[in-house]
C-alpha cells in the first residue's frame, strides 16, 4: 500500500500539471488554433478542441510520469476527473481569445463574468489584460484538478 499523503499527491499534482500547462498551451498549440480557437461557429470550436486535446494529454502523460516517477499512488479515475476538468475550463477560458475588451451580449460568458466583477476599465485599456485573466483562470483550475487527482482514496 502506498503511503504517500493527500497533501503530498496534491503538490506534486499541482507542480506537475502547472508545468505541463505552460508546455501545453504555449510549445504544444499548433499557431492556426492559437489564432482561430476564438472565432465564432464551427472553425473556432474545432480550433479549440484540438488546442485542448494536445494540451490535456501533454498534462496526461506528465502526470502519468510523476504517478509512476514519484510512486504517487494516484488513481487512473480521479486522474481522469481532474484532468476533464482542466481541459472543460481550459476550453471555456479559450473560447474567449480576442474577445476579453468586448462588454456587449454577445461576449463569451466568461468575458461578461469578468467584466461583471469589475474589470471593464482593465480589460478594455490593457491589452495584457485579457491573456491576464485566461492564464490565472486556467491556473485556479489546475488547482481544484490537482486537488481532484489528489484526493482520498476509498
Amino acid at each position: 500500500m502506498n503511503s504517500t499523503t493527500a497533501g503530498i499527491r496534491f503538490a506534486a499534482a499541482y507542480a506537475v500539471l502547472t508545468a505541463a500547462h505552460e508546455v501545453g498551451d504555449y510549445w504544444a498549440q499548433r499557431d492556426e488554433d492559437a489564432v482561430a480557437k476564438g472565432r465564432p461557429g464551427r472553425e473556432g470550436r474545432a480550433a479549440c478542441i484540438r488546442h485542448v486535446a494536445s494540451y490535456t494529454a501533454v498534462q496526461a502523460l506528465a502526470l502519468a510520469a510523476a504517478d509512476k516517477g514519484l510512486a504517487l499512488g494516484l488513481t487512473w479515475r480521479r486522474a481522469a476527473a481532474g484532468l476533464a476538468v482542466s481541459a472543460l475550463t481550459h476550453y471555456a477560458a479559450d473560447r474567449c481569445a480576442g474577445h476579453w475588451a468586448e462588454t456587449g451580449p454577445d461576449a463569451p460568458a466568461l468575458v461578461r463574468a469578468a467584466h461583471g466583477t469589475g474589470h471593464t476599465g482593465w480589460l478594455t485599456r490593457a491589452p495584457e489584460a485579457g491573456p491576464l485573466m485566461d492564464q490565472s483562470w486556467h491556473k485556479g483550475w489546475i488547482a481544484v484538478a490537482a486537488m481532484i487527482v489528489a484526493g482520498r482514496r476509498s
